[in-house]
């Protein structure tokens, strides 16, 4: 019988708060109930396995994410809407280390497929990029530039390693100006017949 008070919704907040405090390959199912002042079998009422808690902490991060940029591009086009998504991004993964690298993990395609956070992920991001005027496949090429140069920044930055004399803030900046005009001057592609 499920301990009284514990949840999946619960159990997966609670991850996703230890992922921020001590990182996410961190993050065990012992460390949690612990946490919870329960024993390990506990938390299995609530998730299948270690795995199992892994995937739902990306799911609620990615969820996490993808509001936060919502908010951020809603009725921004073009340079301003890039900036706004770009910004928006880089906080999330600063402020939330742990719960940013659950983010990043591979996922099973069933569950990719029937996610509506991905969905919605990819929804916004590819509506900022039509803003641009681009189509497939150049859609998917533009989508890989933003998400491994904001990844590159943020994981840098995070780990300490932009030093003097440029302050970061400038770059990342400079960085956006970059994109803005990679996308603005795409090399199209034909799609494949």
């Amino acid at each position: 019988m499920p301990r009284a008070g514990l949840t999946a919704d619960r159990v997966v907040a609670a991850a996703a708060d230890l992922a921020d405090e001590v990182g996410f390959e961190n993050v065990s199912l012992s460390a949690l109930a612990r946490g919870f002042g329960v024993k390990d079998a506990s938390l299995y009422s609530h998730v299948r396995n270690l795995q199992d808690l892994r995937t739902r902490v990306a799911f609620l991060a990615g969820g996490e994410l993808v509001d936060r940029i919502a908010d951020a591009v809603a009725g921004r086009s073009g340079r301003d809407a890039l900036a706004a998504f770009a910004d928006a991004y880089r906080a999330y993964a600063l402020e939330h280390p742990g719960r940013y690298a659950a983010t990043q993990i591979r996922i099973d395609q069933a569950l990719v497929a029937d996610s509506p956070v991905l969905r919605r992920t990819a929804e916004i991001t590819y509506g900022l990029l039509r803003a641009y005027g681009l189509e497939e496949p150049d859609l998917t090429d533009a989508v890989r530039l933003l998400r491994s140069t904001f990844h590159g920044y943020c994981a840098l930055e995070s780990a300490g390693s932009f030093g003097p004399p440029r302050d970061v803030q400038r770059s990342w900046e400079r960085v956006v100006d970059a994109l803005d005009t990679a996308l603005t001057h795409w090399p199209r592609e034909a799609a494949a017949d």
